[in-house]
This record gives C-alpha cells, sequence and structure tokens, in this order.
C-alpha cells in the first residue's frame, strides 16, 4: 500500500510455480544438486518491449558473454500473502470466497474525513500498485493550499478480507506516526468515502532508485553509491528503533523528490510494514522476490530482514547486477537460501575492501551476524561521508539484557574480548553509551535505556511495544555500568564471527583471560557457574571445556562459553 510508483500491472495474471511473476509457494526450496551461478545486470532486456505485459524473466536470454543480456527489472512481488490477505484465488488450492461472502460482518468504516472532494482536485494518475493507485493532486484549501500532492487511492471493494481492511489501518497509522524524518515520504491526511481510502502524502517528482540506476548503465561510482546507502540506513535506522520493520526495500520503493542529481531519497510504501519487538519473530511471507532475506522464507524474522534487502540494493549499486537470480521463482528462492554472491567478477576487484566488506556483512546468511542499520552507518566504508547522524540502537538492549542475566565467568570472557576491539567498533559503542546519557561520573543506569528510548520515540513505539522491551530492561537490579563494562556487555558474538578478524579477535581475546582471569575450575564449579542442573551429563559435555595440564577453561571453552549456554541446549546436544 503506501506510494505506489510503479508500472500498472497486469489485471489478470495467471499464477505458474515456475514463473517469478506468480504466487510464492510457502513450502521450503529443495536444495539444487549443482545450482549455476548467475549475476545478471538489472537493465530491461534491449531487445524486447519493456512494456510489463511483455516483460518476463523467463524470456532472458543464456548467458553466453561474460556480462549477460539484461532481463527485466529485479522487483516482482510475492504474491502469495497478497493472495490470502485480499481473497483471491490461489494456485492448487480451494477458491476462497470473494464478493458478498467476504464482504459479510466486514467493517469498512476507518474513521477518516469524508470531506476529500471539498479538500483536493485529483490530476492524472502516477503509478499503480497491486493495491491501489496513485494520482496526483492539488489542495484548494488548507495549510496546503495550492500545493501539489500524492494521493494514494485504495478501493474498499478490493478490501474482501479483514486481514486486507488491518493491512490498510496499519500502513497509514505507521505513514502518520513516523512522517518527519527527511528519508521517509511526508504523510498528510486521510480520507475515505463508500468507494476508497485517500492517503495524501508528499509528491515526490524525481522518479524512482531503480530508474536513476537504469539511467547510469547499471551501476553507481562507490562516492555516489554511498550518498544512497546513506540515506537508506537513516530511514531504515529510524523505522528499526521505533519497532517498525520495511519488510519491501527495493529499489522501486525510494523516491527522489525532485529531478536533480543531488535531491533528497525518500523512503515509500508500507503496505507490507509490520511492528515487531527486540524479542519477536514474524512469520509470514512477504516481500519481493529478488530482496527477499533467508529467513523470511524460513518463517522465522524480524528487523534483520530489511538489512538483508539493503544488502541486495547495495551489491546492486556497486555492479549493476543482482546477487541471486534464476529463470524461475522458485530458482531465485534455492539462490537465496544456497548460493553466495559473486564478488570475483568486474567490477568488484577493483572496488575498496571497504566497500566489499560492507556488503558481504549485510548478504550474511545467518541473521544473527548481519549489521543492524546503525552498525552499517558506522562501518569504515561509510567513515568519510558528511553528516552520518548515528541512531540509538535496540540491540544493545537485547545484549546487555543477555550479559546481565549471564554468569561471572562469561562476564569476564566479554571482558576479555571487548579489549580486542578495533577503534571503529569502540567508535560506534562509544555512540550508544553517549546516546544513552551517562551521568558527570561517566556511568549508566538500566533506567537510561527506557529514558534514552523514549526521548527518541514517536507513536510508532506504543504499537510495536518496544517501550514495554525497554520496560523489562530498566527493572533489572543491576550496578551501573561504565563505558569499559558496556562494551563487554553490548558486544555481538555472532556479528564478530561474521567477521574475518574473528579468530584473531578470539585468540587474543583468549590470551587476554588466560593471562588475567583464567584460574584452575572444575568441572562440578563450572557446570554449577552455567547454571547446569544435576541431570545434565556434565563430565560428558564439558570435559573438553578444561584443559586437562592444568585445569584451566581451554580456548574451545572460552569460545563456547562467550555464546552463552543453558541446560536446554545441552539437552538438545
Amino acid at each position: 500500500m503506501g506510494l505506489c510508483h510503479g508500472k500498472p500491472i497486469e489485471q489478470n495474471p495467471k499464477p505458474n510455480s515456475e514463473n517469478p511473476n506468480s504466487v510464492i509457494q510457502s513450502e521450503t526450496p529443495k536444495t539444487p544438486t549443482n545450482f549455476p551461478f548467475y549475476s545478471p545486470s538489472p537493465l530491461p532486456n534491449l531487445f524486447k518491449s519493456s512494456s510489463p505485459a511483455n516483460s518476463s524473466i523467463t524470456s532472458t536470454p543464456l548467458r553466453l558473454f561474460k556480462r549477460p543480456f539484461p532481463p527485466p527489472s529485479p522487483a516482482k512481488h510475492i504474491r502469495a500473502l497478497l493472495a490470502r490477505r485480499h481473497g483471491s484465488v490461489k494456485p492448487n488450492e480451494a477458491s476462497i470466497p470473494e464478493g458478498s461472502e467476504c464482504d459479510v460482518a466486514l467493517d469498512k468504516n476507518f474513521g477518516y474525513s469524508k470531506h476529500f472532494a471539498a479538500h483536493y482536485d485529483l490530476g492524472d494518475e502516477v503509478g499503480r500498485g497491486h493495491f491501489g493507485y496513485t494520482c496526483s493532486a492539488r489542495a484548494k484549501k488548507g495549510s496546503f493550499k495550492g500545493q501539489q500532492v500524492a494521493v494514494k487511492i485504495i478501493p474498499k471493494s478490493k478490501m474482501t478480507t479483514a486481514i486486507a481492511i488491518e493491512d490498510v489501518r496499519r500502513e497509514v497509522k505507521i505513514l502518520r506516526a513516523l512522517t518527519g524524518h527527511k528519508n521517509l515520504v511526508q504523510f498528510y491526511d486521510s480520507y475515505e468515502d463508500e468507494e476508497n481510502i485517500y492517503v495524501v502524502m508528499e509528491l515526490c517528482e524525481g522518479g524512482e532508485l531503480l530508474d536513476r540506476i537504469l539511467s547510469r548503465g547499471g551501476k553507481y561510482s562507490e562516492e555516489d553509491a554511498k550518498v544512497i546507502m546513506v540515506q537508506i540506513l537513516s530511514v531504515v535506522a529510524y523505522c528499526h528503533l521505533q519497532g517498525v520493520v520495511h519488510r519491501d526495500l527495493k529499489p522501486e520503493n525510494f523516491l527522489f523528490t525532485s529531478k536533480d542529481e543531488t535531491s533528497t531519497l525518500k523512503a515509500i510504501d508500507f503496505g507490507l510494514s509490520d511492528y515487531v519487538k527486540p524479542d519477536e519473530r514474524l512469520n509470514d511471507i512477504v516481500g519481493s522476490a529478488y530482496y527477499v532475506a533467508p529467513e523470511v522464507l524460513h518463517r522465522s524474522y524480524g528487523t534483520e530482514a530489511d538489512m538483508w534487502s539493503i544488502g541486495v540494493i547495495a551489491y546492486i549499486l556497486l555492479c549493476g547486477s543482482r546477487p541471486f537470480w534464476a529463470r524461475t521463482e522458485s530458482g531465485i528462492f534455492r539462490a537465496v537460501l544456497k548460493a553466495d554472491p559473486n564478488f570475483e567478477e568486474a567490477p568488484w576487484p577493483s572496488l575498496s575492501i571497504d566497500a566489499i566488506d560492507f556488503v558481504k556483512r549485510l548478504l550474511n546468511k545467518d541473521y544473527r551476524k548481519r549489521l543492524t542499520a546503525a552498525q552499517a552507518l558506522c562501518h569504515p566504508w561509510l567513515a568519510d561521508h558528511q553528516d552520518i547522524k548515528i541512531p540509538l540502537d535496540t540491540i544493545t538492549f537485547k545484549l546487555v539484557r543477555s550479559y546481565i542475566c549471564s554468569s561471572s565467568l562469561r562476564k569476564s570472557a566479554l571482558g576479555a574480548l571487548a579489549k580486542t576491539l578495533s577503534a571503529v567498533q569502540l567508535g560506534y559503542l562509544q555512540k550508544q553509551f553517549t546516546l544513552l546519557g551517562p551521568n558527570k561520573n561517566g556511568l549508566i543506569s538500566m533506567q537510561n535505556f527506557k529514558t534514552a528510548l523514549i526521548k527518541n520515540s514517536t507513536e510508532a513505539i506504543k504499537d510495536s511495544r518496544v517501550l514495554d522491551y525497554a520496560n523489562v530492561v530498566s527493572s533489572i537490579q543491576y550496578r551501573k555500568l561504565d563505558f569499559e563494562e558496556f562494551c563487554a556487555a553490548a558486544i555481538s558474538i555472532y556479528q564478530l564471527e561474521g567477521m574475518e578478524s574473528w579468530e584473531q579477535h578470539a585468540r587474543h581475546a583468549y590470551d587476554h583471560f588466560d593471562k588475567d582471569g583464567n584460574r584452575p575450575i572444575m568441572i562440578e564449579e563450572l557446570a554449577s557457574e552455567l547454571g547446569l542442573s544435576p541431570s545434565v551429563p556434565v563430565h560428558v559435555v564439558l570435559q573438553d571445556w578444561i584443559r586437562h595440564s592444568d585445569g584451566k577453561l581451554s580456548f574451545l571453552g572460552f569460545v563456547r562459553l562467550l555464546h552463552g549456554v543453558s541446560s536446554r541446549a545441552f539437552q538438545k546436544a
């Protein structure tokens, strides 16, 4: 839903499980025995008509040359959820009742103003999407009198399920709550009548990011790509802090305010967005095939799924090709789940090491190892960019909470690891510590987490219940943290493991630990320290954690300790 600026879609598409334009199948794709890697450009096929009716991935020529003939646009919606949400028929399943059968007992009164025609004169259609269409309009009175705006029109006749109605309510609510960020399309008002919902927003006349990519021949220079990525990361970090996950980030959903090369980029289309707490996982499969994260296909994901999509966009910006591609939708999903992006072919060898590392750390298939938006803004690749404002990052809430609940032995291990952090990593943590508002003695309490979040909150936080999570953290009884202990508490072991320097970090940390805090440990003492019950076969499990030579913690035990353990984990083992 949101501001649609895409091309018209076919009115009666025929679903086909072997066509990327068809609905997504909910089953997990089978692993291919020998998956060929393709990395074509997202440019439209120069030898085919570019009209939507004729565009098809199945018409893409084979890769006969080093740089393949470019296939059509890289964004094709996954439509299974749309079929379920809006009452259309799914392939190979019983049809969903339509018309009056679906309309029974559905309340389509949204409570919005009913005087749209008195306030705006509609102009030409400027975009069409799955849920409605967008027109330009001119305000006739009020504070926007004489101003051109965009009006998203959503027919009520298409809202044939309660979920579809709730999607519209949530989109308007999210846009209203989040409006104000410079890289997010501004929401003005909402109206309704018997036939339609009217969402009035800022009119962006500069076209889609995808159009800019195409006009540049498929790729950006590193410096120009940085400008784009900073704006995308800024608005996504803002949304994630409020507990909103976009779920459909792609070049088509970013518009420029004007045709000027330096115009501001705006995120649009929050029709698939949802609320999510830091400790919750979503399970419905939504998004666009080429940008969908692996964990979305596994039906367990959070804000990290947006970061994967940003990684795909970054890959396209820098090389003009998609990291995951196949001729069928099922093939695309197999590639996302199993294939690795190609960083060997041109132009990657000529790009900076930092640029490659940036993309790799976003396209990590393990969502736990992926950078958050705030962390990505602190990445060395973007370090020399001007005017980067680092926002509060709720991942520190989760990590500090885990740290406080850890054993004293694990806290010591994390403290040793913190001493190996790089200047960049310490810079990010210093910014987060400062945002939490330390007192004049340089200390923060658990209450600081709630205070800092409230200071940066919007109305969206109430619906996402992120504030509830902050209340839990702030209620923990624990001593005040100085910056050194905060660094130990806010380390993500999984993210460090995603770095090529992880083994070096771990070895140096173990040397610190072995020198300063390691001492002979009995297996029974270690089991007690880790909170393991007597029913767990601790001698069998923990014997390789301790060095036989002196009874001290081994390197293997040290690394396992960094991750944290529980009796449940041992029972699963």
